[in-house]
């Protein structure tokens, strides 16, 4: 997957449609509307850039993605990782827990994830 960058109030947009969709680009104004206040003018100018960075599609009125929800915050972990932690992921886990404290569910399920990746059930 290429490298999608998106700012806030993209990623908003982004989140209706993965939402939503499939849906209409009508449908996607009034959604727009009603969650974010905008336009129908505002509303075709963000997906048309959501299009031509390709994760969105707008083909005959229909709008659909091009990249999953998860896949896409995947990446974008995967690059904030590698951008602020020298791609080190227990950099990362040791950074955000030393301002937050770990429920002992969270830790279960953390935990949890890494047996199933040693035996090799990733998912």
């Amino acid at each position: 997957m290429k490298d999608i960058e998106l700012g806030a109030v993209q990623e908003r947009f982004a989140d209706i449609v993965w939402a939503n969709e499939p849906l209409g680009s009508g449908e996607l104004v009034k959604l727009c509307e009603k969650e974010l206040g905008w336009k129908k003018p505002t509303t075709y100018t963000v997906l048309r850039k959501l299009c031509e960075k390709g994760l969105l599609r707008n083909e005959d009125g229909l709008v659909t993605t091009l990249i999953t929800r998860e896949d896409f915050y995947s990446a974008k972990s995967e690059q904030i990782i590698e951008d602020s932690f020298e791609g080190s992921l227990p950099a990362f886990i040791a950074a955000f827990t030393s301002r937050k404290k770990l429920s002992n569910a969270e830790v279960d399920e953390i935990q949890k994830m890494i047996d199933e990746f040693k035996k090799g059930e990733k998912k």
